[in-house]
């Protein structure tokens, strides 16, 4: 998508490029290894694009979401393993509304932030990841390893 729109935004008096990633892209979830590669990758691709449109009309953000209501699982036609331990533990986890989520996403993009979460358990838990990555890593295998039963 960004090869081919990029040269229309270049021409713009100005534009904006919004890609989503995950917690998943920074800290991994077991069961979701290649997820998480995918959105590391997308990171990496948001900041290396951040980097080479720094000087242009072109601004440039990655976004961490959290837990955000939209019922992905159940839309993905995917079933998950541990699905019905899943719905009790994830009670603990207060998602966000997808209206609100997107309304911080457009706020962040409005104020040219390069990068940043959506959700006070994105927020923690990059902050976690940051200083104790091991922990962090562990923390969540205990909270999310019941996905591979």
């Amino acid at each position: 998508m960004t090869k081919a729109f990029l040269p229309h935004f270049l021409k713009r008096p100005e534009a904006h490029i919004v890609n989503l990633s995950s917690m998943g892209g920074f800290v991994p979830v077991p069961g979701q290894s290649i997820y998480g590669a995918a959105k590391a990758g997308t990171k990496l691709l948001t900041e290396g694009l951040f980097s080479e449109l720094k000087d242009t009309n072109v601004k440039v953000t990655i976004v961490f979401p959290g837990a955000i209501a939209t019922n992905i699982t159940g839309n993905s036609g995917v079933e998950m393993k541990g699905e019905a331990e899943t719905d009790d533990k994830a009670s603990k986890i207060k998602p966000l509304p997808a209206d609100e989520a997107a309304r911080k996403i457009i706020e962040g993009m409005e104020k040219d932030r390069a990068r940043f979460c959506v959700g006070k358990d994105a927020r923690f838990l990059i902050r976690l990841y940051r200083f104790k990555p091991k922990w962090a890593t562990n923390l969540v295998a205990k909270k999310m390893g019941h996905l591979l039963k």
